[in-house]
């Protein structure tokens, strides 16, 4: 049921990428797709991540009209990335997945721009201004989406492991070998 719930954020993520842009300037510099893409990295199964990754950077660079694949190639690297980096590092700590977040945001725009100059396209706007601002807003935003899908998330973990383990609560029983002659 969590697949469903990421699935459904992803497809609303890339739906605000699109038209939030539209709406007020600040929100072109909030990534939403790469924030559910950390997300389900940072859940630790590598091939979802790969497959949301890859689903985001194309939906959204089918969307925007820009270089299809360059979004596409980077959330997929940035999904390979958090993944490995989960398998092999403890990060289940809201604190550890901050610093996580901003940099899969910096290795994706750093990807992202280099696939432009790569492919002898003109990115949009300056490199370092929009860089530091996706930084920025990416962060802060991916920071309170991540502590609302933990409340949304293991609230009903929570309630169904206290509904399923409080029957089966047993006392000790003792041990009836004795291995001394006491008597």
């Amino acid at each position: 049921m969590e697949h469903v719930k990421i699935t459904v954020a992803l497809i609303i993520a890339v739906l605000l990428q699109w038209t939030l842009r539209n709406v007020a300037e600040p929100f072109a510099y909030i990534d939403f797709p790469l924030i559910i893409v950390v997300y389900a990295a940072l859940q630790g199964s590598s091939i979802r991540a790969l497959f949301y990754g890859t689903f985001a950077g194309i939906a959204v660079d089918a969307l925007s009209g820009g270089l299809l694949g360059a979004n596409g190639f980077s959330k997929t690297l940035i999904a390979f990335v958090v993944s490995e980096l989960v398998r092999r590092v403890y990060v289940d700590n809201l604190l550890l997945r901050i610093p996580v977040l901003a940099g899969a945001c910096l290795l994706d725009d750093l990807v992202y721009y280099g696939m432009h100059r790569l492919l002898g396209q003109e990115p949009t706007g300056p490199f370092v201004t929009t860089i530091a601002y996706t930084l920025i807003g990416t962060t802060i935003a991916g920071t309170i989406i991540f502590l609302l899908f933990n409340v949304i998330f293991t609230e009903n973990v929570k309630r169904a492991k206290r509904e399923v383990f409080t029957p089966r609560r047993q006392t000790r029983r003792r041990n009836p070998i004795r291995l001394s002659d006491r008597r």
